[in-house]
């Protein structure tokens, strides 16, 4: 009867209430607003309204916009290789806009200028934890709003 003690016996209780009522458990996802500033180069992360993160960026360089706008992710990637640029490794992709995404890069150097072919590079640590964020609560919970 140990295992029935404490935290053993509130657990099966809480399982047999669920099990019983039909409570069906779902996670809490938050609204995660990714905001990407071209003229600063920064980007901003807000959970539930409230700032996570302030990161600078690369974005397209002369000859390579980054588009505006508001946009939600469509897909995402832990290990991507660009099929269009000589195989360039994208970890943690986030794609947005067809093949625009947000990605890390290890051309950390070039961080906070316009850089990239039109995706926006973020430094590898910054992207996984954005790519984590959004895992974590959803495609539909993110909007990604770039501004000029």
């Amino acid at each position: 009867m140990n295992w029935l003690s404490g935290m053993g016996l509130a657990r099966l209780a809480f399982a047999s209430f669920v099990m019983v009522s039909g409570l069906a458990l779902t996670p809490v996802r938050a609204e995660v607003v990714v905001q990407i500033d071209k003229s600063s180069q920064r980007m901003a992360v807000s959970v539930d309204g409230e700032m996570r993160y302030n990161w600078p960026v690369s974005t397209g360089r002369d000859g390579y916009g980054t588009p505006s706008g508001t946009f939600h992710p469509q897909s995402m990637a832990r290990h991507y290789f660009s099929r269009k640029y000589y195989n360039a490794p994208m970890p943690h992709a986030i794609f947005f806009y067809y093949g625009f995404a947000i990605h890390g890069t290890n051309d950390i150097s070039r961080l906070g200028g316009p850089a990239s072919h039109g995706c926006v590079r973020l430094h590898p640590s910054h992207a996984a934890a954005l790519f984590a964020l959004v895992e974590r609560n959803g495609s539909r919970n993110t909007r990604i709003e770039i501004s000029n």
